[in-house]
């Protein structure tokens, strides 16, 4: 029989007959879970499913019983989610010939056939042994277990196995394997799409530690591991739980998902909530309650992974480091900080916030022993309202911030031990808690921690290269630590409801009281809670160049200790949200906010002036030996507001390039690399045309690249002068000087032949924004002075503003200046608009209308 028909036919069942019935088996085994939920019986039941199928094929088709079949990885052990692959060892006692190589295509190909996706290896002993050099190899064989064919080959090479297993070296070597593994998703710890698998504190982690113990020769059970002394019956108790519901997770991901999937990503995570009976409330969505339960559970595991840890490598190693007294309470034992009691922190709470501080002012002790981890998590509800109400600890817990080095990993030290979240309830309820306004990639605990660890960042000088303004002023700010303090607060207040920056600002108050802090840092920390957010805002949603923002920003600045405390803030908190948010010119509009309020509160009036705008540009013309004649005609022809909405440096720029092309009927784009540090500047210059904007804006968009700022101008003579921030969306190959190029070209060109615009299709949602959508707000008001300002806010997508700037031209708008804000997915832009009747009864509503409907 050759192998088609061999792959047809099988005993007395066709490949059809037996997909089909391997596929109604899975079927019942998926209905029983979601009735009985119980991961375990489900993952044992579809391994004998599994078993019972590879068992009859292997007999049918007459393999020779001098091989083994064998089941290696999570298979091996006996736990198969839904859609893993089963990985399969195919264990020969020599080399097999050309008749038994056939024979085992056919059999892969026949499991592929009814269904089984299969990793399979095929091997002699010498050759598994050969191969077990690597550690992954080593672990699959570490749970091999038999399935049909040769006891004894099967028996010779479990020896074998052991007979070259070194428990410590294999120990290492997984230590190794899980520090490089944590490194690598260190990003996405707590993103908001978790990888219920790899992630540090997912199932990964609880496998590592049954992988030593059983290279170790224990047991891998959790109460055998108690009842080894590795954890104690109550961690195993606790264990257990979290191990039950990181395997649910998974197995209900996998079905949902109908694939391999063991990330927590958005479109399931609304599903697993209703399938696990977790209900919204009134300010969060179910979702974000059941995301909250599984990062809980996260860092309950890298805790107890930590003891485990510690105890395997006492349990192999048999060593006795080095010991010495540091205090009456605690001592040194070889790298790490022990108790000398046992019940140390039940008998004195204080003494937590000791050990914090001997962390702090010890940095050549790496970790905590596992007795301490053990005792600490045992006495974390000693942190009660009478721990808090103690004077010896609120002045321990500043002292913690005031500290010179170690504070954001004491702070990340407590969180991970449950002890922050109690000393500071507030900050114990945002624990694990989602952000779904698509910009923010952090749950709101981690995104605090990284706010702080920004700040402190600020102040070391190895990364003083990175924001020189930020680490000098943090290295002339008095008392940092209320920085600190209020970086711990900005955010606390998420998901009650409300503005967090009022409900905010109580919490920090009442803390700030009761630590101790002085009246005027008190008052600071309340402020910087509240406005936390308003530099930000001005800086890229309002005109800069407009001498009134300037000044109504600087009013609500005290003196100069607030704006430097708010614009370190700011700086920290922006670069906190996300990788991807975070850019130079953000940085430079916060910046030059920070610079102009500085002027204003130094001289009681805003910078820059008419004549200080014209004197400086000419300044810097000067320098490229341009007498003001040559530039008088050109600047015959910008009104008043062009001078005050650009920066000298630009307008030097743009009179040096159309100096001696004031009526040039050939469109001039000339581009550069931004003064912001990234991007590009590109300036425009033609005879004005209906629809321009919306054609640049069209123009960027199919070369993916993004407008954030744009200046409108038109001259005295009837030409547009626009000049444009862009930032390229994803980072190519293409070289600047290339990009430069053809954009001067291709642009000029498009301008000149000014050919009906036909905007690209609109790009896809992403799936963020398609899972957790927002709604779209557009508001349009005058400003006061002739114009109008149109604020839009909706989900960012590709093409998103070629099209609202065709819906502006239809409406007969003039675009005077845009800001273009992207948050992640979300998009923040504004836009000073005349014309289109505006002030007329409707036509403001009717603009509104139509830049809803897209």
């Amino acid at each position: 029989m050759g192998a088609n028909d061999a792959r047809r036919v099988v005993g007395h069942g066709s490949t059809a007959e037996l997909r089909n019935s391997l596929r109604d088996d899975r079927l019942a085994l998926e209905q029983a879970f979601l009735k009985h939920n119980k991961v375990a019986r489900l993952l044992g039941a579809h391994s004998r499913l599994i078993d019972r199928y590879l068992q009859r094929v292997w007999r049918q088709l007459l393999l020779p019983p001098q091989i083994a079949l064998v089941a290696v990885g999570g298979y091996g052990r006996g736990e198969l989610y839904p859609y893993s692959d089963i990985d399969l060892l195919i264990l020969l006692d020599s080399e097999p010939d050309g008749d038994l190589q056939q024979k085992l295509q056919q059999l892969i190909g026949m499991l592929w056939d009814i269904g089984m996706e299969v990793g399979h290896s095929i091997r002699t002993i010498d050759q598994c042994i050969n191969e077990s050099a690597d550690i992954t190899v080593q672990t699959n064989l570490l749970e091999s277990r038999l399935l049909t064919g040769d006891a004894k080959l099967f028996s010779d090479l479990h020896e074998a196995v052991k007979r070259h297993l070194d428990p410590r070296q294999f120990f290492l070597a997984k230590l190794d394997e899980q520090q490089q593994r944590h490194k690598r998703f260190l990003d996405s710890d707590f993103n908001l799409e978790p990888n219920l698998k790899e992630s540090p504190g997912g199932l990964r982690d609880l496998q590592t530690i049954t992988w030593i113990a059983r290279a170790a020769g224990l047991d891998t059970r959790w109460a055998e591991l108690a009842q080894a002394g590795i954890i104690s019956p109550s961690e195993a108790r606790l264990i257990a739980k979290h191990d039950t519901l990181l395997k649910t997770l998974r197995a209900r991901l996998h079905y949902l998902a109908g694939r391999r999937e063991d990330r927590l990503i958005f479109e399931f995570q609304t599903l697993l909530a209703e399938q696990m009976g977790i209900n919204a409330s009134a300010n969060r969505r179910a979702s974000e309650h059941l995301m909250q339960r599984y990062y809980q559970t996260k860092l309950a595991v890298r805790q107890f992974s930590t003891i485990m840890l510690q105890h395997l490598h006492d349990h192999l190693f048999h060593e006795t480091p080095p010991q010495h007294a540091l205090n009456e309470r605690f001592r040194v034992v070889g790298t790490l900080l022990d108790i000398r009691n046992d019940k140390l922190f039940e008998d004195s709470p204080d003494s937590i916030f000791e050990l914090i501080l001997l962390m702090q002012r010890h940095p050549e002790l790496a970790d905590l022993s596992a007795n301490t981890l053990r005792a600490l998590w045992r006495a974390r509800y000693r942190v009660d309202a009478a721990f808090r109400k103690n004077p010896l600890n609120r002045s321990r817990f500043m002292e913690i911030l005031s500290q010179p080095k170690g504070v954001v990993h004491a702070l990340r030290r407590m969180n991970q031990y449950g002890i922050l979240g109690r000393y500071i309830p507030a900050f114990g309820r945002i624990v694990g808690q989602m952000q779904h306004d698509l910009f923010h990639v952090y749950t709101v605990d981690e995104h605090i921690m990284m706010v702080v660890r920004n700040l402190r960042r600020f102040a070391v000088p190895e990364f003083a290269h990175e924001f020189p303004l930020c680490s000098k002023l943090i290295g002339e700010f008095a008392r940092p630590e209320v920085l600190y303090v209020a970086g711990l607060f900005h955010d606390i207040a998420k998901g009650r409801g409300g503005d967090h920056s009022q409900l905010g600002k109580k919490d920090a108050r009442a803390f700030c009281v009761k630590h101790r802090l002085s009246s005027d840092d008190t008052d600071l920390v309340e402020w910087l809670v509240e406005q936390h957010l308003s530099l930000s805002a001005t800086a890229q949603k309002q005109d800069l160049s407009d001498p009134e923002v300037v000044a109504a920003f600087a009013q609500k600045i005290r003196n100069d200790r607030y704006l430097v405390a708010l614009y370190l803030l700011t700086v920290a908190d922006v670069r906190g949200t996300s990788p991807k948010i975070w850019n130079a010119w953000k940085a430079r509009l916060i910046e030059n906010l920070y610079h102009a309020t500085r002027r204003f509160l130094r001289d009681g009036k805003a910078a820059n002036h008419l004549d200080n705008i014209r004197t400086q540009a000419a300044t810097v013309l000067s320098l490229y030996a341009m007498a003001a004649e040559s530039y008088r005609l050109l600047w015959a022809q910008l009104d008043d507001n062009y001078f005050l909405d650009h920066e000298a440096q630009e307008i030097a720029w743009h009179t040096r390039l159309l100096a001696f092309k004031v009526n040039t009927a050939v469109p001039v784009v000339k581009t550069r690399l931004s003064r912001a540090g990234e991007g590009l500047q590109v300036m425009v210059y033609c005879v004005d045309q209906r629809g321009l904007f919306a054609r640049i804006g069209d123009f960027f968009a199919r070369m993916n690249y993004t407008i954030v700022e744009a200046k409108i101008h038109t001259t005295q003579h009837g030409y547009a002068l626009n000049s444009f921030q862009i930032m390229e969306a994803t980072h190519g190959d293409m070289a600047y000087r290339d990009i430069m190029n053809y954009i001067e070209f291709e642009l000029g060109q498009q301008i000149l032949n000014a050919k009906p615009i036909s905007p690209a299709g609109m790009g896809r949602v992403n799936r963020q924004l398609r899972h957790f959508p927002i709604s779209t707000e557009v508001v349009i008001n005058p400003d006061g002075k002739g114009m109008h300002v149109l604020s839009l806010v909706t989900g960012d997508r590709p093409g998103l503003l070629a099209r609202i700037a065709l819906i502006l031209d239809k409406h007969d708008i003039v675009l005077h200046r845009a800001k273009i804000n992207t948050l992640g997915s979300r998009a923040e832009d504004v836009f000073w608009i005349s014309g289109g009747s505006l002030s007329q009864t409707g036509k403001a509503e009717a603009l509104q209308s139509s830049l809803m409907e897209i």
